[in-house]
């Protein structure tokens, strides 16, 4: 006899819609956060307020509602969603959806067409968009976790009104926490503050908290999770970092504009979420010796000695040894003087050897090796500095046909100001002779 068949197994092992799917809200009143596109006077609310949408481009981090805004546009004024992924589609796919378009468009059914991923799409499939853009065939909204200004067309871009999203805040997490609940009809086995922890962990992402939070449902916990018994019991979020793209950039300019700043801690924190979410020390290590030039130069010039070294210990010990050396390095960039003089002067050295053109130097300082050179000047009055007493002579060193030039103006702040001295007594001496 055949063995019977647990039922019960058999239709929890049956695939469901994910919680984020199921709980998605049908028009963009239920929907929260982005207040700055949904609230009374956001982009998106004047579109459904006037009854006429126009093409739209939702760019933001993963998990923050491009999606569900899309759709909730479509529901709020009924007309048909056809959503495509622009990794899986192509210009074929976009024909097909835009005759059936044309179909509803001929019975009185507006089209709103969404695509996920847009920037994935090269320039011929965007240009595809274009004529049904413009006849009005869809109502396109556009979804990117990218700079659309640096990954999409012109042509595209002029035609779409751009809504950038943020990243949902602790309290709209925990508000959809509860109206998870809600909709499971299930209290979470969480304590007080492991829902404030989770709401954190998310990190802005509503798809991350609802996965999470349909795990925690169907799971049986003995009692209420703290904080600690969280981060055991799901696998924790890394921090957003893609290494290429937007985040990436963003994250480097904020370890830049930290370091300049002298804000040492914030400094070593934005270097951390760099770490810790995968970049390439490597990377890291070319970009601070870049910041000990640039940005301090000779101000401290142990700084670029620093970078070096730091960058040699990471390539011989590696992590987890190596990263000590690198925070060393980060402490000991925020912490030195900035001065970017030596920046400006070879601008400004550049600038003038363009200007100027192929100028002779002058003859006293040009070697004489032949008799000719000689009778024609060359070397003539050339003082050695070092066998003058004050080691200067003041010899003039530009072309003869061209003004004395002031390129370095060092700052009066650490090292520099060494050398400002230097050059101040070498100035007066000039001036005398």
């Amino acid at each position: 006899m055949p063995k019977p068949t647990n039922k019960s197994v058999l239709k929890s092992a049956l695939p469901v819609a994910p919680l984020a799917d199921r709980m998605r809200p049908k028009t963009i009143d239920d929907i929260i956060g982005q207040k700055s596109l949904l609230g009374p006077n956001g982009l998106v609310r004047q579109m459904v307020d006037s009854g006429h949408l126009s093409n739209l481009l939702l760019w933001g981090p993963p998990g923050c509602g491009k999606t569900t805004i899309a759709r909730a546009l479509a529901g709020t004024t009924d007309m048909e969603f056809v959503a495509m992924s622009a990794v899986f589609s192509g210009t074929a796919d976009i024909k097909k959806i835009m005759e059936a378009a044309k179909m509803n468009r001929e019975i009185g059914r507006g089209t709103l067409l969404f695509i996920d991923e847009i920037h994935r799409f090269n320039k011929t499939q965007q240009d595809t968009l274009l004529p049904y853009l413009e006849n009005g065939t869809v109502v396109f909204v556009g979804a990117t976790t990218e700079n659309p200004s640096f990954e999409l067309n012109n042509a595209l871009l002029s035609r779409c009104h751009i809504g950038v999203l943020t990243p949902l805040s602790s309290e709209d997490l925990l508000e959809l926490l509860e109206r998870a609940e809600k909709f499971l009809d299930v209290k979470m086995p969480l304590a007080a503050d492991a829902r404030i922890h989770l709401a954190q962990m998310a990190d802005g992402d509503a798809r991350f908290l609802l996965n999470t939070a349909e795990y925690l449902a169907r799971t049986k916990f003995a009692a209420p999770l703290t904080p600690e018994e969280l981060d055991a019991a799901i696998q924790k979020r890394a921090p957003l970092s893609d290494k290429s793209g937007d985040e990436h950039y963003n994250l480097i300019s904020a370890v830049h504009k930290s370091l300049r700043a002298s804000d040492t801690d914030a400094a070593l924190y934005w270097t951390a979420r760099m770490m810790t979410s995968g970049q390439d020390p490597m990377y890291l290590f070319r970009r601070l010796t870049r910041f000990a030039m640039e940005d301090i130069g000779l101000a401290d010039p142990n700084a670029m000695q620093l970078a070096l070294a730091a960058w040699q210990v990471y390539e011989r010990m590696g992590s987890p040894e190596g990263d000590l050396a690198l925070t060393e390095l980060v402490i000991y960039l925020a912490t030195a003087p900035k001065s970017i003089a030596n920046y400006r002067a070879q601008g400004q050295a550049y600038r003038a050897a363009q200007e100027f053109g192929s100028l002779m130097p002058p003859k006293n300082i040009l070697n004489a090796p032949t008799k000719m050179m000689k009778n024609m000047g060359y070397g003539k009055d050339y003082i050695y500095e070092p066998d003058t007493a004050d080691g200067f002579s003041g010899q003039n060193c530009f072309p003869e046909s061209m003004p004395r030039q002031t390129f370095y103006r060092p700052k009066e702040i650490g090292f520099e100001r060494e050398i400002k001295k230097r050059l101040d007594y070498w100035n007066g001496l000039r001036k005398k002779s």
